[in-house]
């Protein structure tokens, strides 16, 4: 991998222009890492220049990636001499690769005491750091949690600098510090750990490239026609890791009826590894037909797919991110997630649809009582949301017929 890679189909979109304005006190992040001792002055030009080699550390899912995308462009920016290196689960060796403008080099994380992703197995976690010391990193960004057990391991990497949120207090070695900032959304806590290094931060744009691969493992499985319909192409994504996180199949079979009967739209019910079994059972309870290709997409096929959407519905999981990346008008429901910190900053082109409840947010994988918050959010709620969608795109297709 190499930094030299190009985005054939960049899709920038309309982050930049927030619907849902956020106070950003990154200032102050510094401001109090200093006062705790943590903090010193960012690096200057020429010594971020002079910096080879940095390590992200950052194992999890795929939005938690896609919402760090902008910390790594500001970072690539600022660092236009280094190597950089994701340290990140096995999966995310091919984001890594997607994303080789930014990222030059892929580590599988190996585990440690204290971080559940990973089972930890001892041998294995010392030989990684071993090699990843002998490597010689001269920074190392922190971008796991709030730093109780990840900062831990980023200082174990023996990075020259090392810089990451911490709770409650800063541990000896943090070379940039601030206190972790609860009251951000997820994407902009990554852009305040590069706004310490003395980075901009103001680059809010989400990204997902697409591949001519991508769209040619998409038309192997779609069927014929799918993109020449009278109608909106609408995507239903019923999936997400945690069942805590999935909205009834019946209240998406809901959805996707009254879609396809008020606007003659082509339903299609996407899943990853593990989902195919919801897709059927939501076709089972529609009244219209719908397109299953629920565990038949790539990451990158999944995405090409959604960008064909004219709107995708998806629980709160990885899809409803790559459509905000692409741009795709979408809607995500939200239940047991902190919708303050994992909601789109664009809440106009990307609306979100919940329903506040006393235990929410929770970090149940199962319900444990009666699911209400998501329960009690209804199809009408989803179905409003998406009138006021579409009708933009019917006034933007007026409005450019009329200019013809």
């Amino acid at each position: 991998m190499n930094n030299h890679v190009t985005n054939p189909n960049p899709n920038s979109n309309s982050n930049s222009n927030l619907s849902l304005p956020i106070s950003t006190p990154f200032a102050s992040l510094s401001r109090s890492a200093e006062a705790a001792g943590a903090c010193q002055r960012p690096l200057s030009e020429q010594e971020r220049l002079d910096v080879r080699r940095i390590a992200i550390v950052r194992s999890l899912h795929l939005g938690d990636l896609l919402l760090a995308v902008p910390a790594f462009r500001a970072l690539r920016r600022g660092f236009p001499n280094a190597e950089i290196t994701l340290i990140g689960l096995k999966w995310s060796a091919d984001f890594a690769r997607r994303f080789a403008h930014y990222l030059d080099r892929w580590r599988e994380f190996p585990g440690y005491p204290g971080l559940l992703e990973v089972d930890t197995d001892p041998a294995r976690t010392e030989t990684f750091l071993r090699e990843e010391r002998a490597y010689g990193y001269d920074l190392v960004l922190q971008m796991h949690g709030n730093g109780t057990v990840s900062n831990r391991f980023a200082l174990d990497l023996g990075g020259k600098r090392t810089v990451g949120y911490y709770y409650p207090t800063p541990p000896d070695g943090l070379t940039f510090g601030a206190p972790y900032p609860d009251q951000l959304p997820e994407l902009l806590r990554h852009l305040g750990i590069v706004e310490l290094l003395g980075l901009p931060s103001d680059d809010r744009r989400m990204e997902f490239p697409i591949f001519s691969d991508d769209e040619a493992a998409l038309a192997e499985i779609v069927p014929d026609g799918l993109f020449s319909g009278g109608g909106p192409l609408i995507g239903l994504h019923p999936g997400a890791r945690p069942p805590a996180r999935r909205w009834p199949p019946e209240y998406f079979a809901a959805v996707g009826d009254a879609l396809a009967e008020k606007y003659g739209a082509t339903i299609v019910v996407t899943g990853g590894p593990g989902e195919g079994g919801i897709a059927p059972e939501i076709i089972r309870r529609m009244s219209h037909p719908a397109v299953s290709l629920a565990e038949k997409t790539t990451l990158g096929s999944l995405a090409a797919l959604i960008n064909h959407f004219e709107l995708i519905v998806s629980n709160d999981t990885g899809p409803a991110h790559i459509a905000v990346a692409l741009d795709r008008p979408s809607i995500t429901i939200f239940g047991p997630a902190d919708r303050k910190r994992w909601a789109p900053l664009d809440q106009t082109r990307h609306p979100i649809a919940f329903q506040p409840v006393d235990c929410a947010p929770c970090p149940h994988w199962e319900c444990p009582i009666d699911h209400r918050c998501l329960r009690w959010v209804t199809p009408e709620q989803v179905l409003a949301l998406a009138a006021g969608l579409l009708s933009a795109r019917e006034d933007s297709r007026s409005e450019g017929s009329c200019a013809a």
